[in-house]
């Protein structure tokens, strides 16, 4: 049986992609794919911007991308975001998802 993967569509430069977090959590990962969103767990408070700023961290490691490839494009102050990874396709993201 095939894995869940995340909502997402591809752009000329990478790949969009839905993201719900869990902030202060113990340890920042990539949890997996829940209800259509990439689940990420991040230590950061939610507090002037550094839970965002982990997330782009914690996206980059995980994905093995340089942080400015790693961008947030909408839901600065909410759970869900979107965020686009500069120079991934598709079937890279697939191949790096946990499970």
């Amino acid at each position: 049986m095939a894995a869940e993967l995340p909502s997402l569509s591809e752009t000329p430069t990478g790949v969009r992609i839905e993201v719900e977090v869990k902030v202060r959590a113990s340890k920042s990962r990539v949890l997996g794919v829940k209800a259509g969103k990439l689940s990420v767990a991040l230590a950061a408070a939610p507090v002037d911007g550094e839970a965002n700023q982990e997330l782009i961290d914690t996206l980059a490691a995980h994905f093995e991308l340089p942080r400015r490839q790693v961008r947030l494009l909408s839901g600065e102050r909410s759970r869900r975001k979107l965020v686009e990874l500069s120079g991934l396709r598709a079937a890279d993201i697939s191949k790096r998802l946990p499970g």
